[in-house]
């Protein structure tokens, strides 16, 4: 049953619900309802009450872009990424698992990251930690107040699904001030969406840089030393390694039928999981190249930059990037010498290539060939399916 105010006021106490004649509704208290809330107009906030805007912190948390690949096989230790902004790290041990790209996801979501145990180890060692990883930068995480008397609750949420019910621990290790805070989560063999909120933390402000904030650590593995303490649910505190991991922790590589796909990672101030914020492939996309780019790799004959000719066998060119990076990237060179150099109406085939001057903006090639060309001369570079550059700036 609907009903219409026209023109009208009603005193409800202190409160006071205002219709006028043009059908402009306000209110001096708090408004409740039960139902639905449909606005054919702009809904407004001038308190700021309602947050608008970007709002999650997490770049990629739909697993959108895998600008690597969409497979790593063998994965047990350092730091491995697939999946954009998301990483694998661990310790060394006999377990192996797979991380891939799936086409597993719940309604609305096209991609997951899936974990694969294929090589089982039940002998857990005390110092084993395994965990799916993701980064957050200082500069993103100043909104949360952190460090303040004002600071912030915020709420982690996420799709999960395994091939058996499991318990798994999800962690934020503030990097800035060595402290820590986490919960546990559950896993079934369907879709589900965990919402977990994290107290405000009073205690020791992000610093406001381009340098790690805060890990969100997915913790799959354990052993002794990270699970023997005092686990405190929902609690920051400085960082004990003994206190980071719920004692009733799945292990995942407790059977080769192990699996865990996770997808729509959102990171959001206050203490409601609001709807996964989708963004484009190209905004998400954009958003990545900040951290992480790569030249070449895409199809044979793909140009790679103008070069001009300096004196003998040596040929510099200049690579802008698209987007600029959140530092100067470390460069990694694959096929340095399956470059074509197209110069003088002739082409030639690089003996060796070297990426020099990194800025977070662009970088110089000097790529060298047999024999020389005469000073002053201009052409390009070709690369191939096997000529690869990665710049990598990630956290």
């Amino acid at each position: 049953m609907a009903t219409t105010i026209t023109g009208t006021t009603i005193d409800v106490g202190p409160n006071k619900l205002v219709a006028d004649s043009a059908g402009n509704v306000t209110a001096s208290g708090n408004v409740t309802a039960s139902g639905n809330v449909t606005a054919s107009g702009i809904l407004s906030d001038p308190s700021g009450n309602v947050r608008s805007g970007r709002k999650n912190m997490v770049i990629n948390g739909a697993m959108q872009v895998a600008q690597r690949g969409t497979s790593l096989t063998g994965l047990h230790n350092n730091t491995n990424y697939l999946i954009d902004r998301f990483s694998f790290g661990g310790s060394t041990m006999n377990g192996r698992l797979t991380m891939s790209q799936d086409s597993n996801g719940p309604a609305g979501f096209a991609n997951s990251i899936k974990l694969d145990c294929t090589t089982a180890d039940t002998n857990i060692g005390a110092g084993y930690e395994h965990y799916l990883q993701y980064r957050v930068e200082g500069k993103d995480l100043q909104q949360l107040k952190k460090g303040t008397s004002s600071a912030e609750s915020m709420t982690l949420s996420f799709y999960v699904k395994g091939n058996a019910a499991a318990t798994y621990t999800a962690e934020f290790y503030d990097a800035d001030n060595n402290r820590q805070n986490g919960q546990t989560f559950n896993v079934t063999t369907s879709w589900n969406r965990i919402t977990l909120t994290y107290a405000p933390d009073t205690t020791g402000a992000y610093t406001n840089d381009n340098t790690i904030g805060v890990y969100i650590l997915f913790w799959i593995n354990a052993g002794s030393n990270s699970r023997s303490g005092t686990f405190t649910s929902n609690t920051w505190a400085a960082a004990v390694t003994a206190n980071r991991v719920s004692p009733s922790n799945t292990s995942f590589f407790d059977s080769t039928s192990r699996t865990l796909n996770i997808t729509g990672v959102q990171l959001e101030v206050g203490t409601i999981a609001s709807e996964f914020e989708q963004l484009s492939f190209g905004e998400t996309l954009t958003l990545c190249k900040r951290y992480y780019q790569r030249l070449g790799g895409l199809a044979n004959n793909q140009p790679i930059c103008n070069i001009s000719v300096w004196s003998g066998a040596d040929n510099y060119g200049v690579i802008d990037f698209p987007h600029e990076m959140r530092t100067a990237p470390t460069a990694t060179i694959a096929g340095a010498t399956s470059y074509t150099l197209l110069v003088d109406a002739a082409t030639a085939t690089s003996t060796s290539l070297v990426i020099q001057g990194i800025t977070k903006r662009n970088c110089e090639l000097l790529i060298r060939r047999s024999g020389a060309y005469g000073g002053g001369k201009s052409g390009w570079v070709r690369g191939t399916t096997a000529t690869i550059t990665e710049f990598n700036a990630e956290l």
